[in-house]
């Protein structure tokens, strides 16, 4: 911390704590809480599993502002104003300096919050990082209109809009509107010690899928490719499927009726470091996303990453990567799978240089960017 100024308090806001979401905010706080400041979490009580609660077990120590779980709907529901009050209460006894929302939900609660603090002279920065999100919603549909709505309604309270890259920020004015409010592009980033290379067990496969088991993130388009990419090459090969989610059992049944069920193994969600040995090359079929933590993690593990041309994947690995398929085409991901397993300069040739890749995308980086931020803020609020 800079001499003479004061530690801040900050406080983040989100709903589910898993996923990219909630790997961003224990950076954060990890790295903030080293330099001297005060940080604490606001989340839904009802989501999460055995492997996050030893994440909680393992980040608590560094909560001083402590961690405050509540019940919070996916979709909007009455129970919503209960839980927005009882948040006020908590948060206001706090006195945060920052209140930073994640996600639709977690945006929310900061700006309401935060706006809420603001008329009783509470001076609080308000910040909503999207994280895709809303961002997702087709503006054809009913739905989507009402959301985006919502969404610029509520950037008439907000000090700051933070992405995680340049096309959730094209997205954003594309499905929202041209931004009225500052804001700023900081890259996700990942802890100096995970640009440790993994080594691979002896017994490997070939393909790693790891992430939630829902049709956004693709495991169906990964199976279909897998068994696509064996055709090709005209011998069996093996994958391991790593996460939990609500369409586990019917990718299971795809499997089994296309008989792969011997060479594709399911395993329950882990750390992506442990994930990342079980296999030579990650795959991120994705439909949709904003900038996915596992491409970066995969990356900085030293491990080969085929992925889908989605949201801010093209800002890793390069806008013209081979590495890159189109979303949602199970053959042309099979393509680029198939170039992985039989060239065997393949791995050099795609991924970036190690060293400029650390340089933009570090923890610590995103972390000083963001604190510059929050000083900044912070700063012009006080002399309102």
């Amino acid at each position: 911390m800079t001499p003479g100024t004061r530690p801040l308090r900050i406080i983040h806001c989100f709903r589910s704590p898993v996923g990219g979401i909630f790997r961003h905010v224990r950076d954060l706080v990890e790295e903030h809480r080293a330099a001297g400041h005060e940080v604490g979490i606001l989340c839904d009580s009802s989501t999460g599993g055995a492997h996050e609660e030893r994440l909680f077990d393992a980040i608590r120590p560094q909560l001083s502002l402590g961690l405050i779980r509540i019940p919070i709907r996916r979709s909007v529901a009455p129970s919503d104003l209960n839980a927005l009050y009882n948040s006020y209460k908590h948060i206001k006894s706090l006195q945060p300096d920052v209140l930073h929302g994640h996600g639709a939900k977690g945006g929310v609660l900061a700006r309401l919050i935060g706006s809420a603090l603001r008329v009783n002279r509470y001076r609080v920065a308000r910040l909503y990082s999207p994280h895709g999100g809303s961002l997702h919603y087709d503006r054809a549909k009913l739905s989507g209109r009402i959301v985006l709505k919502l969404e610029r309604l509520q950037e008439r309270f907000t000090d700051s809009l933070v992405f995680v890259c340049e096309f959730e920020r094209n997205a954003y004015e594309t499905k929202v509107g041209k931004i009225t409010t500052r804001s700023q592009v900081i890259y996700n980033g990942v802890r100096d010690s995970e640009f440790e290379p993994v080594t691979p067990v002896e017994d490997c496969a070939d393909f790693l899928y790891i992430g939630m088991l829902r049709d956004l993130k693709g495991p169906d388009k990964f199976i279909d490719a897998f068994g696509r990419t064996e055709r090709a090459i005209g011998h069996p090969l093996s994958a391991v499927m790593v996460g939990d989610g609500p369409d586990r059992d019917r990718y299971h049944r795809m499997m089994a009726e296309r008989g792969l069920g011997r060479r594709i193994h399911m395993l329950e969600a882990m750390p992506a470091r442990q994930a990342f040995a079980l296999a030579r090359n990650v795959v991120v079929p994705s439909r949709a996303e904003a900038m996915p933590y596992i491409v970066i993690e995969a990356l900085a593990a030293g491990k080969p990453v085929i992925a889908t041309r989605v949201g801010g994947v093209p800002e890793i690995l390069g806008a013209d990567s081979p590495a890159l398929a189109v979303p949602g085409d199970p053959a042309d991901l099979a393509h680029v799978m198939v170039d992985a397993m039989t060239n065997p300069t393949w791995c050099e040739d795609m991924m970036p240089a190690p060293d400029a890749f650390k340089a933009v995308f570090s923890a610590s980086a995103m972390a000083e960017q963001m604190l510059s931020l929050y000083r900044e803020l912070t700063g012009r609020i006080s002399n309102i």
